[in-house]
């Protein structure tokens, strides 16, 4: 996909055992996440297969691993719908999925919304996940690994080889210290190859839990977790899980903010506000 007649984004609607996004352009034509592993890069890390580009995906829901998923089959499966939207300024993707296990065992649906666009002199994902049970109440259990991701280019890393990055959140900490916490945002900004570029995500307000917390990692992962109750905070176990009751349905959103240099913690403050307000 192309905005303004420069490459942006693909959504891969049809992967298994999830979609993804890959490549995700910044502004310069800048990469912000890593390739692997769907390319294989000289010199790039190859931890962690399951990290791809950019995802949502969680690692206990209904006691199934949707976010490793490999030991009963999980995987979330495109259901066939798709509508693709554009215009000169913006582009929306909509796809429907079923999160299935084991021999094809029906968790919940899921309806997945992207919309690629500029504002505020960044690029922007904007991004809704509606999840619906199927005929059990679904349950998104307390664990850390999850939900909504990012595994952002080796140069955005704090730590490790190549590793340029800043890491900071809305609450004014930083690097490792933003792991387990709330904040409204992250942002992770460094060099990429000879460009100064950053990946913010923002929590939207009405999201459930809002602010969320943050699996948020030095080695490039970014991840938005409403239910890691237990691994952020060292709670009881279960204390993070949410159950959706059959009929209902559980929708999150998100803002991502591809940028160049320059994006400090007031200029990110002042673009959620303006998000989040329901400006852009």
């Amino acid at each position: 996909m192309t905005l303004g007649g420069a490459p942006f984004a693909t959504v891969h609607v049809r992967a298994e055992p999830r979609p993804f996004v890959y490549p995700l352009i910044g502004p310069g034509g800048v990469p912000m996440t890593r390739a692997f592993p769907m390319e294989v890069v000289d010199g790039e890390e190859q931890d962690h297969s399951h990290h791809q580009s950019m995802w949502f995906a969680h690692g206990d829901v209904n006691g199934y691993d949707f976010w490793h998923g490999k030991e009963n089959r999980e995987r979330i499966v495109w259901d066939g719908s798709q509508s693709v939207e554009r215009d000169d300024s913006r582009c929306r993707v909509r796809a429907g999925y079923r999160w299935l296990v084991d021999e094809d065992s029906l968790i919940c649906t899921e309806e997945r919304e992207f919309v690629f666009a500029e504002a505020d002199g960044a690029r922007t994902v904007d991004v809704s996940v509606t999840l619906t049970p199927g005929t059990e109440p679904l349950v998104l259990g307390d664990t850390k690994e999850g939900s909504f991701a990012l595994r952002v280019h080796r140069a955005l890393r704090v730590t490790g080889e190549h590793a340029t990055g800043t890491l900071i959140n809305s609450e004014g900490q930083e690097g490792q210290a933003v792991w387990g916490k709330r904040a409204r945002w992250i942002d992770d900004s460094g060099t990429v190859d000879g460009q100064e570029a950053g990946v913010a995500i923002f929590d939207h307000p009405q999201n459930p839990r809002h602010p969320t917390w943050w699996h948020a990692r030095t080695y490039g992962l970014l991840g938005a977790n409403p239910f890691g109750v237990h691994d952020f905070e060292n709670k009881a176990k279960g204390t993070g899980a949410m159950t959706v009751p059959v009929g209902e349905s559980l929708c999150l959103r998100y803002r991502v903010v591809l940028h160049g240099g320059g994006w400090d913690a007031a200029r990110l403050d002042a673009a959620y506000a303006s998000w989040s307000a329901g400006n852009n």
